[in-house]
């Protein structure tokens, strides 16, 4: 009778962050000329949070740096921006995602 010991470890490769990240729609939307944008991370990261115009250029960084876990909420103000639509985007480890919002003048 020889025992075998088979260790198993499950590794997720490339998982940086759980996938309850979540990016909240602006509010208000459509806004003049102040708006707030608020995501919520389960665990602290590398947080970018930008915001560009229709033509992929950056208007505005709102964050960017490490933040432990929590809710944020960033306010945005476009006084200084044409009317017209923009994207805001998250970036928290491998976590990626953008939303529009309307600025009306």
């Amino acid at each position: 009778g020889t025992k075998t010991n088979v260790e198993t470890s499950i590794e997720e490769a490339g998982q940086e962050m759980p996938a309850n990240i979540v990016l909240h729609q602006n509010y208000p939307n459509p806004f003049n000329p102040t708006t707030q944008i608020s995501f919520k991370l389960p665990q602290s990261a590398r947080v970018t949070l930008e915001v560009f115009d229709m033509a992929g250029r950056k208007m505005s960084t709102l964050m960017n740096g490490l933040q432990s876990a929590g809710t944020y909420t960033m306010n945005f103000d476009a006084s200084r921006l044409a009317s017209g639509v923009y994207m805001y985007r998250l970036q928290a480890g491998n976590f990626l995602q953008t939303r529009k919002m309307t600025l009306i003048k």
